[in-house]
């Protein structure tokens, strides 16, 4: 199995930034592809980002395309989120997965086997 733990979030100002990190330890010979999703209370689980672990081909959610930015440190088995020009409605629990495909459906939960717990960004306007 793969564990997942995020760090990073936390209040901001609107048009601030934040660093979301998500380390992975466990079997993760076994994923090809992380994501960070995104929920807010009374809200669908929404995709944001998605990476491929070994090329580094990176897929973004136009909400949040132009503002954040997945990527991955392969020497240590963690993947980012760089958040920039954040919105109130950017406002969530943010969770990593793993995925043991490389797939179209990349924006689909239901493609990710492994999730972290959750990290909280709130927003302020």
């Amino acid at each position: 199995q793969v564990q997942l733990v995020e760090s990073g979030g936390g209040l901001v100002q609107a048009g601030g930034s934040l660093r979301l990190s998500c380390a992975a330890s466990g079997r993760t010979f076994s994923s090809k592809s992380m994501g960070w999703f995104r929920q807010a209370p009374g809200k669908e689980r929404e995709f944001v980002a998605a990476i491929t672990w070994s090329g580094g081909m990176t897929y973004h959610a136009d909400s949040v395309k132009g503002r954040f930015t997945i990527s991955r440190d392969k020497a240590k088995n963690t993947v980012y989120l760089f958040m920039n020009s954040l919105k109130p409605e950017d406002t969530a629990a943010y969770y990593c997965a793993a995925s043991p495909y490389v797939s179209n459906w990349f924006m689909k939960p239901d493609l990710y086997e492994y999730w972290g717990q959750g990290t909280q960004v709130r927003v302020s306007s």
